[in-house]
């Protein structure tokens, strides 16, 4: 078990889209939350009181996480020290990088001699199947979005809630190393074989009752030339009843790839829903999540209502607005 409550450590992060392990956190957990260390350039801000190491420490936080998540997954050589530091004085250390921290001499002889523990959680521990694509009971939904970092997870989480809101048999199945951080659970996908991916999430999202919904958190991009393995396997292996395309309005380009656009929404529903009935014929689309973060209320609401009329599709930021017709539209299945 990973130790309560968190310091959040986001480093010598360039950009604000680089902490998104730690502000899923706090926006989700923030009970779990003592404050957030950064370092000296470090451009992002998840809104949590910063601290020194051993200010946390006396204030109660126990453990560590690497709140990062850069290109590669890897473990900057700059933080070391700091993560040794913190393990000097008590903490244990969470990362979900691909860069394991029981792959760093450093931390692995400090981790030995204070008896503090390392926690990898994007380390598969389970012998995955292959997938069968055999049809399952219950209900599962799948947010699929124009690029990485979008807002998937935001969506999935949101609808879980107000499901749970109103009463309704739920639940949020997380696939990355952010939602495995929240919720304390998950498979982590993009480190599973490849052959097994897809086996990875029918066992994630089992039989259930006829009227429960799985929340599959969302990865990558089927327009991600770098990513798009990752949704294929949630797409087949989930076998969703119901897609919410997720969109960030802003982006000029594929996040990591400059010479690559994204796509129209009107592209990715063709594209995402040709995929999906695949596996499950009966598969829909139910809305359209978008991650309005970078714009005040009025161009939110604007953007929503534009899209809405274009797709003819339940269009909002689930983490702003609410996600009550979101799940209304799953409701109406």
């Amino acid at each position: 078990m990973i130790r309560t409550p968190y310091l959040l450590f986001l480093g010598d992060a360039p950009d604000q889209l680089a902490a998104k392990v730690a502000q899923g956190i706090q926006d989700w957990r923030p009970e779990n939350v003592v404050g957030q260390y950064r370092m000296d350039g470090c451009k992002a801000d998840v809104g949590a009181t910063d601290m020194s190491l051993q200010e946390a420490w006396d204030k109660g936080a126990r453990t560590l996480v690497v709140g990062v998540a850069n290109r590669g997954g890897m473990i900057s050589e700059a933080w070391l020290s700091v993560l040794a530091e913190a393990m000097e004085i008590g903490f244990d250390i969470a990362s979900g990088l691909h860069n394991l921290l029981r792959d760093e001499n450093l931390l692995k002889a400090t981790s030995a001699r204070t008896g503090t523990t390392l926690h990898d959680v994007r380390v598969p521990t389970v012998a995955y199947p292959i997938a069968n694509g055999k049809k399952r009971s219950g209900k599962r939904c799948l947010a699929v979005g124009t690029d990485c970092s979008v807002g998937k997870m935001y969506t999935g989480l949101a609808m879980d809630a107000e499901m749970q809101k109103r009463g309704l048999k739920s639940t949020f199945r997380p696939t990355g190393q952010t939602g495995i951080l929240v919720t304390g659970r998950g498979v982590p996908l993009d480190a599973v074989v490849a052959d097994f991916m897809a086996g990875a999430v029918e066992w994630l999202t089992p039989d259930n009752d006829a009227d429960h919904w799985d929340h599959i958190e969302g990865q990558g991009s089927l327009w991600h030339v770098s990513y798009s393995g990752v949704t294929m396997a949630l797409i087949h292996g989930g076998q969703p009843d119901a897609l919410v395309l997720a969109h960030e309005p802003t982006r000029t380009h594929m996040r990591g790839l400059p010479e690559y656009a994204l796509p129209a929404l009107e592209d990715l529903r063709e594209r995402a829903l040709q995929m999906a009935r695949i596996a499950n014929p009966a598969c829909e689309v139910v809305g359209v999540s978008v991650n309005t973060k970078a714009l005040d209320d009025a161009a939110a609401t604007a953007l929503c209502a534009e899209i809405e009329d274009r797709l003819v599709l339940p269009t909002v930021d689930p983490f702003r607005h609410g996600a009550g017709r979101l799940v209304d539209g799953l409701l109406a299945l």
